[in-house]
């Protein structure tokens, strides 16, 4: 079991942001869409703060893979850090995994639908995630030293940089915005998504 250490932050400059990966020496690994479906059966994950998850890259052009995710409670830890333990493992095919878990009566209780730049940086991994209608986030993961190290070489403010849930970023968004947060491509209803400038 793996523990992951994570923080996010909204990005207000994109184009500074990728300059700024670029002069520390980052490498873009990953661009493209990435959909998380989470799995329960009759509510028994939620109510033990436990997540299942079915995650598929579709970097461009081609060639999707999935994986598969089991995370237990996120806590924020004395250094302030979002912590979690995880398991995970490849899936080569997503949809059969997905088919087995539903025959165990399994099923998918939340969409995430965003197009990501994955980049990596002496111990940390940096992601930028378009949602179809929310700020832009950055979410660093990684070592203690290596999260830092990048905060440090993307000239963020470590202030900004929060262990903050996916919702609470999406409710300030609302408060700031009067919009509601979407996270899935198919509550747009028509309108264009976050990531068609990416």
């Amino acid at each position: 079991m793996a523990s992951e250490l994570e923080l996010k932050a909204v990005v207000h400059d994109v184009a500074a942001l990728r300059t700024a990966l670029g002069r520390a020496g980052a490498t873009c690994t990953f661009r493209g869409m990435m959909r998380d479906r989470r799995l329960d059966r009759g509510g028994e994950l939620v109510a033990l703060d436990q997540r299942l998850r079915l995650r598929t890259y579709e970097p461009e052009p081609g060639n999707p893979r999935s994986e598969l995710t089991w995370k237990g409670p996120s806590t924020v830890d004395d250094a302030g850090y979002k912590r979690s333990e995880e398991f995970e493992c490849g899936a080569e095919d997503g949809a059969a995994a997905l088919a087995i878990f539903r025959a165990l009566g399994y099923e998918i209780v939340h969409a995430i639908d965003r197009f990501v730049e994955v980049w990596r940086h002496d111990g940390a991994s940096a992601r930028l995630e378009w949602y179809p209608r929310m700020d832009l986030l950055l979410e660093i993961e990684g070592t203690p030293e290596g999260i830092e190290r990048l905060i440090v070489a993307i000239g963020f403010q470590r202030t900004d940089c929060l262990p903050d849930s996916l919702a609470e970023f999406a409710a300030r968004f609302a408060a700031r915005t009067g919009h509601r947060a979407l996270w899935a491509e198919a509550d747009l209803t028509g309108a264009a998504p976050g990531w068609r400038d990416a």
